[in-house]
Formats: structure tokens, C-alpha cells, sequence
């Protein structure tokens, strides 16, 4: 007997509800990660533009052609997480440990260009950005963001408690988008029309915003615990693409999550030029991510509510129908005199952002479960790795065509850099380049998402049945 119990501990340690600690650990994670991507998806293209004079046209290519490596580097190092045997720390923490310096420091290179090289050619900085933008997002924060998100199913399997913790995900996310808003936005009103002023002030936040960064990654990595059991072998490469090909739940998600995640690119690229040129003062960069913001709180309790009513599926389209509303009133709304109704047309948007997103991530975590009752073993690196990977193709297409819409507004970034004023025919037509695109995202993304197959229900039969097996499973080896 004592024998039984030894073996059932070693293999399958007993699973925990998770605490207020262990969620907001997680969050803290998603909150250091987003000074990473937050700021490549709100200010990196700003930043380019107005002090660096580089084309919003070739920043936009950038994005869809380093995007592109980035996802493709994603499903590398999904494969290379599936290879590696949990250690103490156990399988993911240990590699956010060793990598998350270099991110910090890449990300900070990325915005001292000018600091760093001053007086050097637009070309010259147009390689040094695809560098800084290469090692950054398609290097180090592939390996952290990976390793992080690949860790939720492995946390609990209680459905409930994953809304929670994809809740907490988009919590920690969104206190570091309106630090970054309210830290930032200032400079850039202060400092328009004067590119080494908003160099040097970048610089300094950037910085100090990493040490914060670095804490929570510390935090993040003390406050959570894997336990939910998996194979003590590694999962070979055969098993991890079997279990890709038979998961269509997962497939349909990722095609999904294209659209969604092309329409919030193209928001988050276009909002600071809304607010600059459109509400015309750089103070609604802030004021638009706080109300955005501020529908989080009112959307993420919800979810819960959803997962047990309606379901994740469900609860996933309907939230998208907010994108229309929002972009509606973006629309039709004199910004240049009544400026404060594009912060309720951020606001209105934001439900549609927070509550697609939150969903998204729960359920990515169900579609490690259907893997593993595919095949019989768990792929979560590979499986996160993929649903990332489809992710970053909907940023990839989001960041090309605001950037690029930029272009069809007929925003001359050189001129702007200079110091030239921004007319408002060229503010108007940013603002309906953001619309006609955010709304054209949404409506793919939600008929792709109709299809999706896995319920409520059967996400729980699945659990079921592969709680079964490992228990058969045990049982054999006690029995040895």
C-alpha cells in the first residue's frame, strides 16, 4: 500500500484550487510581458514615424515580414518545450527565468535609436530597427511568451478556474497598458514636433519600466505551480504534429483568433494617430486606454458567466458584436470638436478586445485536453505554439496594414518628424482606414468561429475520460 502511494504522489501529485496568489502571479507575467508587446503594438510605429522619419509603409512591412519568422519561431520553440523534461522549477518557469533579461534589454534597444546612433541616415536606422525588432519579438520574446502561455493548462483543468486565470491574464495586461499610456502619452504631447525630446524621454521609461518588468517576472515565477500530470516522457515530434492534425477544435480557433487579432492590431497601431491628429491632443492616447481599459472590468467578470451560461463559443462571437458598435461611433463622431466620444468609441471596443481575448486564452487551453485525448499524451508547448503562431499572423497582417494605412492617408512621416503639422483630411482618413478594417476583422473572425465544435459538455466528457486513463494507467504500474 505504501508502495501505491509513493508511485501516485511521484507521478500525479495531488491537484490544488488555485489561490489569489497563483492568479495574480499569472497576471503579473501577461503585465511584465505587455512592456514588450504593448509598446511595440502602440508606440514602436510612433516612435519610427515621428523621431526617426522612417515610412509608416516600410514599418508596416516589417511588421508582416518579421511577424512572420516570429510565429515561425513560436512553433520551434513549442517543439523544443514538448522536448524538455520538467525540472524543480518544473517545465516552463526555468526558461522565463534565463531569458527574460535579454528580452528587457532587446526591447529597450529597440526605442534608443536615435539616442544610441544619432545622426545616421534613415536607412542606417531602418536596419538597426529590423535588428532590435528581430532579436526582441522573434527571439526572446518568442522563448518567454511561449513558455508562459504553453504553462496555463498546466496550472488546473477546472474550467471555471481557467476563466479566472485568463481573466487575471487580461488584469495583469491591462495595469501595464494604462502605466504605459499614462507614462507615455504625456511625452508624446510634450515633446510633439520635437524628436530628440521624445528620444531621450522614451529612453528613460523604457528603462525604468523594465526594472518594474523584471520584478514581475520574478514574482510570476515564485507565485504559480505546475501540477496537472502529464507524461514523464518527452513528447516526440510525430506526437506533437499527430496531435496538431487531429485537432480541429484548435485549427478553427487559430483561424479565428486571425481575424480578431488583425482588427486589434490595426486598433492598437492606429490609436495613438486617432488621438494625436484626430481628438487632436496626445493626452487621449491615455484617456482612450483607460476607457478601454475600463471595460476589462466590466467584460472579464462576465466571462465566468458566459463559460457556465452560453459557453466559451458563444460568449466568444457575441462580445465581437462591440467592435461594431465601437467602430460606429469612431465614425460618425466630430472628433476635432466633441473629442471625448472617441474615448467612448475606445471604451465600447474594448469590450469586444477584452472579452475575445480573455475568451481566446481559455480556450487555447481546452484544445491541449482534446490533444491529449487524441493521442494520449499532452502537447501544450506545441499546442500554445501553434495558436500563437496564428496569432501573430492576424499582428503580422494588422501591423502591415496600419502601417500602411498610414501611407493611404497620406501621413508623411519625414515631414511629421520635421516638425510639419498633420492636416485634418489626413486625420479623417486614418480614422476611416481604422474602422473599415477593424470592423472587416471582427465580422471573419466570428464566422470562422461559428464552426468551432468542442462544447461545454464535452470538453468535460474529455477530461473524463483521460482522468480515467491515467488512473488505468497508474494502476498498471503500481501493479508492476
Amino acid at each position: 500500500m505504501a508502495e501505491t502511494v509513493a508511485v501516485t504522489e511521484d507521478v500525479a501529485p495531488q491537484v490544488r484550487p488555485l489561490t489569489a496568489k497563483n492568479y495574480l502571479a499569472y497576471a503579473a507575467g501577461d503585465a511584465a510581458g505587455n512592456v514588450c508587446f504593448t509598446m511595440a503594438g502602440m508606440f514602436l510605429i510612433l516612435y519610427y514615424t515621428n523621431v526617426i522619419g522612417i515610412a509608416g509603409g516600410v514599418i508596416g512591412t516589417m511588421f508582416l515580414a518579421l511577424r512572420f519568422i516570429d510565429s515561425v519561431s513560436d512553433l520551434v520553440m513549442g517543439r523544443i518545450i514538448d522536448m524538455k523534461k520538467p525540472g524543480k522549477l518544473g517545465k516552463f518557469r526555468p526558461i522565463i527565468l534565463w531569458f527574460f533579461g535579454p528580452l528587457l534589454i532587446m526591447n529597450w534597444l529597440m526605442y534608443a535609436a536615435a539616442l544610441i546612433f544619432p545622426n545616421q541616415s534613415t536607412a542606417f536606422h531602418t536596419v538597426y530597427m529590423y535588428v532590435t525588432y528581430f532579436l526582441m519579438g522573434s527571439v526572446f520574446y518568442t522563448i518567454v511568451n511561449i513558455a508562459y502561455g504553453a504553462m496555463a493548462p498546466s496550472l488546473t483543468q477546472v474550467p471555471t478556474e481557467r476563466g479566472k486565470l485568463a481573466s487575471f491574464r487580461m488584469y495583469g495586461a491591462a495595469a501595464m497598458i494604462l502605466a504605459l499610456s499614462w507614462l507615455i502619452a504625456p511625452q508624446i504631447d510634450r515633446f510633439e514636433g520635437d524628436a530628440q525630446g521624445l528620444q531621450n524621454a522614451l529612453a528613460l521609461t523604457v528603462g525604468l519600466i523594465s526594472v518594474v518588468a523584471a520584478l514581475l517576472y520574478l514574482f510570476m515565477v515564485w507565485g504559480t505551480r505546475e501540477q496537472v500530470y502529464r507524461d514523464p516522457e518527452p513528447v516526440s515530434v510525430k506526437e506533437s504534429f499527430g496531435a496538431l492534425l487531429l485537432n480541429r477544435p484548435l485549427q478553427i480557433l487559430s483561424l479565428g483568433s486571425v481575424g480578431f487579432l488583425t482588427g486589434m492590431t490595426v486598433l492598437s497601431t492606429l490609436g495613438s494617430y486617432v488621438a494625436l491628429y484626430g481628438q487632436r491632443s496626445g493626452t487621449y492616447i491615455a484617456v482612450n486606454a483607460t476607457a478601454q481599459t475600463a471595460a476589462l472590468f466590466v467584460v472579464a467578470p462576465l466571462v465566468p458567466v458566459m463559460v457556465r451560461t452560453i459557453g466559451k463559443k458563444m460568449g466568444f462571437i457575441l462580445v465581437g458584436f462591440a467592435m461594431y458598435v465601437g467602430a460606429a461611433i469612431l465614425i460618425f463622431s466630430p472628433l476635432e470638436t466633441l473629442p471625448w466620444l472617441g474615448s467612448v468609441a475606445f471604451f465600447v471596443m474594448g469590450i469586444g478586445v477584452y472579452g475575445t481575448n480573455t475568451l481566446m486564452w481559455a480556450l487555447e487551453a481546452d484544445c491541449v485536453e482534446y490533444g491529449e485525448w487524441k493521442i494520449g499524451k499532452r502537447t501544450e508547448g506545441t499546442t500554445y505554439a501553434v495558436f500563437s503562431f496564428m496569432r501573430k499572423m492576424g499582428q503580422a497582417l494588422g501591423g502591415f496594414i496600419g502601417g500602411w494605412a498610414l501611407v493611404w492617408a497620406g501621413f508623411v512621416a519625414e515631414d511629421v518628424a520635421a516638425g510639419a503639422p498633420v492636416s485634418a483630411e489626413v486625420a479623417g482618413n486614418i480614422v476611416l482606414w481604422a474602422v473599415v478594417f477593424v470592423a472587416g476583422a471582427t465580422l471573419f473572425g466570428q464566422i470562422v468561429m461559428w464552426f468551432y465544435p468542442l462544447t461545454e459538455a464535452r470538453f468535460q466528457e474529455i477530461v473524463a475520460e483521460i482522468q480515467t486513463r491515467r488512473t488505468e494507467r497508474l494502476q498498471r504500474q503500481t501493479d508492476r
